[in-house]
């Protein structure tokens, strides 16, 4: 997935402080997003292993089955694997963006269950009436195929005590109804193995659910954190350290691809009369209004930011000189249609410079703006001065 723009961050972040439960969604759905992760990372062995555990019991008891019966149940057994190994093959084609719960959680379980069902179903079929060594060799698989379900589908322990259910049950019900005390020991011991593993299996299942969320959580503090390290609170535009950061790597861009790169240096004009006259709220929301405009106004490709006070800055990459004026000209009518009450009469001082003309380096370049800007200022504000 492609990284996000600034632009697209800021606005990100400054929409996600206020919506806490869309947030807890969202950690939420990323949570179960990891679990499907890891319910393919961890069960891919299993179809093989599946598979093994039914050859090797048909092996172990070949004088003892049913010929016909193991053949159909290989042969069964076979055609859901393939199936499980096709979900899987597609598993890993599709792209990362297309791995998501809605896509693939009901695909999973339908195969699961089939696999699981010809396995419990085979067991059974298989189980003789009158061999109670065969008997305790079914279980014995049947017991071990459980226990690896556990490793397998932890992340998802509705998973796990499906796919045991259909392998241990059908055989550990039919021993419960054998006359035999040997064979309802055997049923009965089975069972309650099994109620310790499903113990375990919700115990595992949870802890792992409490990791994916916990380590969500602490990205997205993370992110939050350093969003806001490097958000200006009161414009929502790039602070100083974060504008110069994105500066620095996108002069390098324009350098490296030969593009010309212009620079804008905004002021406003007559700002402490402002905080003087109407009072720093009034200020304040003057500089608000001003980022509004800004954030409005340029490209996501362009950086701008607050350097601090009333001075805003913008670098507008592979833009010709007289484009950049003519931007420039824009933001000065923009800044002076402006209405904020009870303040009248807003206006800007724009210094513009330009690699096109010299090669300048990036401290060079805003310098230039900088030296610009108070021309423009000298000249009667209000106005867009260009550095020769």
């Amino acid at each position: 997935m492609a990284p996000l723009s600034w632009q697209a961050e800021r606005a990100a972040f400054m929409n996600g402080l206020g919506r806490g439960q869309d947030q807890d969604g969202f950690i939420e759905e990323q949570v179960r997003t990891d679990r499907l992760h890891q319910l393919f990372r961890q069960s891919f062995s299993a179809i093989f292993g599946s598979y093994l555990a039914a050859v090797m019991l048909c092996w172990l008891c070949w004088d003892r089955f049913d010929h016909g019966v193991m053949l159909v149940w290989l042969v069964v057994l076979a055609l859901t694997s393939l199936l499980r190994v096709k979900m899987f093959t597609d598993w890993f084609r599709c792209p990362n963006s297309e791995r998501t719960p809605q896509r693939w959680e009901r695909r999973y379980w339908i195969t699961l269950i089939l696999s699981a069902a010809v396995w419990g179903t085979g067991a059974f079929a298989l189980m003789p009436t009158d061999d109670r060594l065969s008997q305790v060799l079914v279980m014995l698989f049947t017991v071990g195929m459980s226990v690896s379900a556990v490793s397998s589908y932890s992340a998802y322990r509705s998973m796990t005590l499906v796919s045991m259910g259909l392998v241990l049950l059908p055989c550990s019900f039919w021993l419960l109804a054998q006359p035999s005390p040997m064979q309802v020991g055997v049923a009965i011991a089975v069972l309650v193995f099994s109620s310790f593993v499903v113990s375990a299996t919700r115990k595992l299942s949870d802890a792992l659910e409490k990791a994916f969320r916990l380590t969500r959580q602490m990205e997205r503090a993370h992110s939050i954190s350093t969003r806001a390290a490097q958000t200006d609170e009161l414009t929502g535009l790039m602070n100083r350290r974060a504008f110069f950061e994105h500066a620095h790597v996108l002069y390098a861009q324009c350098r490296h691809q030969q593009q010309p790169l212009c620079a804008l240096m905004m002021d406003m004009d007559h700002f402490k009369a402002i905080n003087d006259t109407y009072g720093h709220q009034a200020g304040d929301q003057v500089l608000r209004q001003i980022g509004g405009v800004i954030s409005t106004s340029f490209r996501q490709a362009d950086v701008y930011g607050r350097l601090g006070g009333e001075e805003f800055a913008v670098l507008l990459p592979n833009t010709s000189l007289e484009t950049a004026r003519a931007i420039a000209e824009q933001l000065v009518k923009a800044v002076a249609g402006l209405a904020s009450e009870p303040v009248h009469g807003l206006t800007a001082s724009l210094g513009l410079a330009s690699t096109q003309a010299r090669d300048l380096d990036l401290h060079d370049l805003m310098n230039t703006a900088d030296k610009a800007l108070y021309r423009a200022k000298a000249m009667g504000r209000n106005q867009v001065a260009v550095a020769d």
